[in-house]
């Protein structure tokens, strides 16, 4: 009997969670105006981009095994996109998400099993750390670190050792939301590209829930044919709008919101 009445509150459960996926609420559409295009090096396979004292730093991928490029780190202009400084990785690290943290730079790596400590400004490597898991973004909030890691699953990380203090997963209307790639902290939200496409999901932190979508489909018309996907979010030192950019993309976009969703509500 108990094994009985045990299955039929199992049932009764699974019913009441996959009916309240069902009847959950998708993210809705967030506008967003078009306030300016820069020059971008369309040589940078964009994996990350952050402000830092009035310039962008931004890391780049495409090595080995799978590119043919060099993995960066670079000093750039946010006004006219000249690269004012830049550091190789040795071959063969591909390079993923980049922020700062307490004016320290941290660079993610795809699969190479370590995290940068880097200089924002002389672009030097000032420590290795152990990264057990695939590098994808990676941002801040409330003095830690967070990353994605290609899967729906974000992780705040203690910059001391990297390690894990939370983890959230982010769901639209109930659904995990795959593929999060690089991310940026706007407005009290997670802003995060989502592998492979040309939206951008905004995220609450406190529960992972999304609570709008950009879809920047429509920049692509702008940009030189044969540009990867969109990747690349930072606050514009120039304007204090937001900069969004894409790997081998000839132009970054300055946009703004002309209403934005709470990270409360």
């Amino acid at each position: 009997m108990t094994r009985v009445i045990a299955a039929i509150c199992a049932a009764v459960i699974g019913v009441i969670a996959a009916s309240s996926m069902a009847t959950a609420v998708a993210a809705p559409a967030i506008p967003w105006e078009l306030v300016d295009v820069r020059p971008h090096d369309p040589r940078a396979f964009t994996q990350g981009l952050v402000a830092h004292r009035g310039e962008l730093l931004e890391s780049t991928g495409d090595c080995c095994p799978q590119g043919t490029g060099q993995s960066s780190i670079r000093r750039v202009d946010p006004a006219t996109g000249r690269v004012l400084a830049i550091r190789y990785l040795p071959a063969p690290v591909w390079a993923e998400g980049v922020t700062v943290l307490r004016g320290v730079a941290w660079q993610l790596t795809w699969f190479d099993g370590v995290a940068y400590r880097v200089s924002p400004n002389s672009l030097r490597r000032v420590a290795t750390l152990r990264y057990p898991r695939e590098g994808w973004g990676i941002t801040t909030q409330g003095g830690r670190l967070v990353a994605s890691d290609g899967t729906a699953r974000l992780r705040w990380l203690r910059a001391r050792d990297l390690r894990v203090t939370r983890t959230v997963v982010v769901r639209d209307g109930g659904r995990p939301v795959d593929r999060l790639n690089e991310l940026e902290l706007i407005g009290g939200l997670i802003w995060a590209n989502v592998w492979p496409g040309n939206r951008i999901a905004l995220i609450r932190p406190r529960d992972g829930a999304v609570r709008g979508w950009l879809d920047l489909s429509g920049l692509r018309s702008r940009i030189a044919p044969g540009a990867d996907v969109l990747n690349g979010i930072a606050r514009d030192p120039v304007t204090g709008n937001v900069i969004v950019t894409g790997k081998n993309w000839n132009r970054m976009f300055v946009i703004r919101l002309p209403t934005t969703p709470g990270a409360t509500g």
